[in-house]
């Protein structure tokens, strides 16, 4: 037997250490059962996943496009729709790099190294070395290397919440089975290794982890609905002007290749990477909110978020116990203070019983709390250090938590049990006992403290009773603390239940774990918004509801589930999750992923927020799995989207309102290049209605470079627009990003603005020289300057464009010139590309065109005002036709 660890558990007889296998044995049971180590997942190579960004749907387009190009005779257009699809392939690829990794990170949950005993000696063995029947050695502190039962326990409690979400350690006694990957808090312990390796219940929930696919984001979808879209456009307006041609009497090939060009310059190339770097842009701000992103799509999908799962200890509250409230029969005493410290205001009567009281429940009590770092932290369990706290404060200024005034050490202890409810101490010949009120109190004859009997101790329980429930309505955990006076000190072999009777009952003690000071607002914000809040936990469902009732998520009227109480009926579950302020309290791994399922059924987005191993799952389900930064496990971030860096929740308030101004950013650049689209395809139905008569005003390889050249800059400044002030004041989104107020925008107002000046300074420059409509095409340095001025007038509304697609409701001057400094170096730029595209000389030529003349110039310039006053009328006649108010009066900028 390991020296020093008694052969008992908590409340037993002696049981025999297990003699352990020999070397011999131990080696070919290895053979036999494999290493203990976790099944590995094959990882996707990077190359694949590398090949996977650069051949999804969209991308497919462009490689066609490029096909298409290089048929058509167009090379240069060509290599630049590859170099596009490259760059922004590498770019996301950089971004997704940090996969999911969820399988591979729960094998570091293991121990390098483990105590065991083999041929009559302990040894230390690499973890992967353990089988089945092998006897370990556990210590306070150790992590358990494998599903073990335990045939020696003293005073030994397990953290599992890594497995089950219980933010309390478990006492263990003789026979219980503790799980690998949990780990030992207090107390010594022997286990025989029942499993290892894939048979273990951590290997479960990897293989669980591992099989959840992640459904596809909102934004994935509507890019698609978008590339669906613009490639039928596409199509179609080719093959249309395909048969144009022909019917003017180009030759089939050079109506094919006119065909192809027209198709391809319709393709939006500059989309995607706006869109990879506009998410990119919300990252880089959610993370400056304490919101780490772990996968781009993640940003848009919290704006689109309409409910949100969220666990209880450390998310919702402070994961800090502390003793507010201490009742005897003397009177209630009022504890204020913060942390652990000794610091603290005491108020109320019988403050000598409430003294006595917390000595007895330190005794009875292992854990303490301690400086460390200039600061007093928990050591051991947290209540018990809450408990030590309390004792220090009724002791008064002079005593320091850690210090049991007069008192000796136990002579005894036995350890908390979840079938008593409690645990118990002996010092010299008195015995102290603290634990849940239903479990003390029935023990203790002198219920009333004034030593009265039968009625008067009937009388003392039955007030003490309905003082448990009145701390409890209050939010509180109550503990009762009693005591006895033995006859003489009990010999080791002492059975509890010959001495656990006959006590006096001290008083009781109500400890509260407070909530954020954050939370309440956020929960506030989070209904505004019109997400739905629901509360998934693996603690108890009483100290679930009571948090939720304190911090406001409790809706009404109550609903508080429990796991094991789940209707098996997935619609009749799926009814009674629906809705806001549910508790589901004591889930399952299994349990928490099912929710997320249904909820996702029932047409929700659904955020999930997780610490632990148990938590993987469900966040790998989830639409947008939330972790844990600073009390997650690896686990639990590897499988998340999204990781909170200050543990609070409400970070995610303030993730989902960049997530909703991202959305808004997606439409805004949307409505930007579409209109751009408008622009440029008109020349083409312009040339075709007109039998080839009408010169072609812009060539594809001037549309290439108003898609990728001069608009790429302004539509990423947009894509880096503020939220607004009313972001979080509306519901989610559900609109798709091309809905009828878009494409009414792009394709009734702004794009035909835009194609009106455009024509215009073409053929002004045109009549300038000279020419009629109908008459010989005009020397080629005429259309050259006049192609010019299309060019440049297509860019100039684009510069005014840019200013207008801010807001769907607010002119520019209303939101400032200036407040988006990103978006005025853009356009500068764009000013600048301008000049070098019409200027300098090899580029002009390659793209066909020269500066405009005079006359043309005017009219590219009198498009920047006309576009904004088309867009200023355009958002009056809107707010008017909705009896809205003016949109001076508002800042709504979606």
């Amino acid at each position: 037997m390991t020296p020093g660890l008694p052969a008992g558990g908590p409340a037993s007889g002696a049981v025999s250490a297990a003699p352990g296998l020999s070397s011999a044995e131990a080696a070919r049971r290895l053979q036999q059962f494999g290493a203990n180590s976790l099944p590995a997942s094959r990882p996707v190579p990077g190359w694949r996943r590398l090949l996977a960004e650069m051949t999804h749907f969209f991308a497919i387009m462009l490689w066609g496009a490029a096909v298409l190009a290089y048929m058509a005779g167009m090379p240069q257009l060509a290599v630049a729709i590859v170099i596009v699809v490259l760059v922004n392939g590498v770019f996301a690829y950089i971004q997704q790099e940090r996969a999911q990794h969820a399988a591979s990170k729960l094998r570091e949950l293991l121990p390098a190294m483990v105590s065991v005993r083999r041929d009559g000696r302990t040894v230390k063995v690499h973890t992967t070395e353990l089988v089945p029947d092998d006897a370990v050695l556990l210590l306070a502190g150790d992590r358990i290397p494998a599903d073990l039962r335990l045939v020696l326990a003293a005073g030994c409690s397990v953290d599992e919440s890594m497995l089950t979400g219980e933010s309390e350690a478990v006492t263990k006694a003789p026979g219980d089975t503790v799980f690998g990957g949990t780990f030992l808090v207090n107390g010594e312990a022997e286990g025989i290794v029942s499993v290892t390796g894939g048979g273990t219940r951590l290997a479960e929930i990897a293989a669980l982890t591992g099989r959840v696919e992640a459904p596809p984001t909102p934004l994935a979808l509507e890019l698609q609905r978008i590339v669906r879209i613009t490639a039928t456009m596409a199509l179609g307006i080719g093959v249309l002007f395909f048969v144009l041609s022909l019917l003017v009497g180009i030759s089939w090939r050079d109506a094919f290749l006119f065909a192809i060009g027209v198709a391809v310059a319709l393709v939006p190339e500059g989309l995607l990477p706006t869109v990879t770097l506009s998410l990119a842009v919300g990252a880089q701000r959610m993370a400056q909110r304490n919101a780490l992103v772990r996968n781009l799509e993640a940003v848009e999908t919290l704006g689109s978020t309409t409910f949100i799962c969220t666990d209880k200890t450390g998310t919702l509250t402070q994961n800090r116990m502390n003793a507010v409230e201490v009742w005897t029969p003397a009177g209630l005493v009022s504890v204020i203070g913060a942390g652990y410290g000794p610091e603290a205001e005491v108020t109320g009567p019988g403050a000598a019983e409430a003294r006595h009281l917390s000595t007895a429940a330190v005794a009875a009590s292992k854990g303490r709390a301690v400086l460390h770092g200039g600061q007093w932290i928990a050591e051991g369990d947290p209540m018990e250090a809450a408990i030590d706290a309390l004792a220090a404060r009724l002791a008064g200024a002079g005593q320091t938590p850690g210090q049991e005034p007069g008192e000796p050490e136990p002579s005894q202890r036995f350890a908390f049990d979840p079938r008593r409810l409690r645990e118990s101490a002996i010092v010299g010949t008195t015995l102290y006992v603290k634990g849940a009120p239903e479990s003390v109190i029935p023990l203790c004859t002198h219920g009333s403290g004034d030593g009265a009997e039968d009625d008067g101790g009937a009388a003392g329980a039955a007030r003490a009773r309905a003082q448990v429930d009145q701390m409890a309505s209050h939010g509180l955990r109550v503990l009762a603390v009693a005591q006895r006076t033995l006859p003489a000190p009990p010999g080791p072999g002492v059975q509890l239940e010959e001495i656990e009777s006959g006590l006096m009952l001290l008083g009781l003690i109500g400890l509260h774990d407070p909530p954020r000071a954050e939370v309440r607002l956020a929960l506030e914000a989070a209904r505004g918004a019109g997400i739905k809040v629901a509360m998934v936990t693996g603690d108890h469902a009483f100290t679930a509801a009571a948090i939720a009732r304190e911090t406001g998520l409790l809706g009404s009227p109550e609903l508080v589930l429990e796991g094991h109480n789940l209707p098996e009926d997935d619609a009749v579950l799926a009814a009674l999750l629906d809705r806001d302020g549910v508790v589901v309290s004591r889930v399952t791994p299994e349990q928490k992923l099912r929710v997320a399922r249904l909820l996702q059924h029932r047409g929700h987005v659904v955020a999930m927020t997780g610490d632990g191993v148990n938590d993987g799952p469900a966040l790998q389900q989830a639409d947008i799995g939330v972790a844990m930064g600073l009390s997650g496990t690896d686990v639990a971030r590897e499988a998340a989207d999204l990781v909170l860096l200050d543990d609070d929740f409400a970070t995610i308030i303030a993730a989902v309102e960049q997530g909703r101004a991202t959305y808004a950013n997606i439409r805004r650049f949307l409505t930007y290049h579409l209109t751009d689209n408008v622009a440029e395809l008109t020349p083409f139905v312009i040339w075709a209605l007109s039998g080839g008569r009408f010169p072609l005003a812009l060539s594809v390889l001037q549309i290439l470079a108003l898609d990728i050249g001069t608009d790429l800059l302004p539509a990423l400044a947009l894509g880096s627009e503020a939220p607004s002030k009313g972001t979080l004041k509306r519901p989610p989104e559900r609109r798709h990003l091309m809905d009828k107020a878009l494409m009414f925008r792009v394709f009734g107002l702004l794009g035909p603005v835009e194609a009106l000046f455009e024509m215009t300074a073409y053929t002004a420059v045109l009549l300038g020289a000279g020419w009629t409509p109908g008459a010989e095409l005009p020397p080629s340095d005429v259309l050259m300057a006049a192609s010019g001025a299309a060019f440049t007038t297509v860019v100039l509304a684009q510069l005014a464009n840019a200013f207008a697609c801010r807001s769907a409701s607010v002119p520019p001057w209303r939101l400032g010139w200036f407040s988006n400094r990103l978006l005025v170096w853009a356009v500068l730029a764009e000013l600048g590309l301008l000049a070098v595209f019409l200027f300098l000389g090899p580029v002009a030529t390659l793209l066909g065109h020269a500066p405009p003349s005079p006359g043309g110039l005017v009219v590219a310039l009198a498009a920047i005002p006309g576009v904004l006053v088309a867009d200023w009328l355009y958002k009056i006649v809107r707010h008017r036709r909705a009896g809205q108010a003016t949109p001076a009066t508002k800042d709504q900028r979606l």
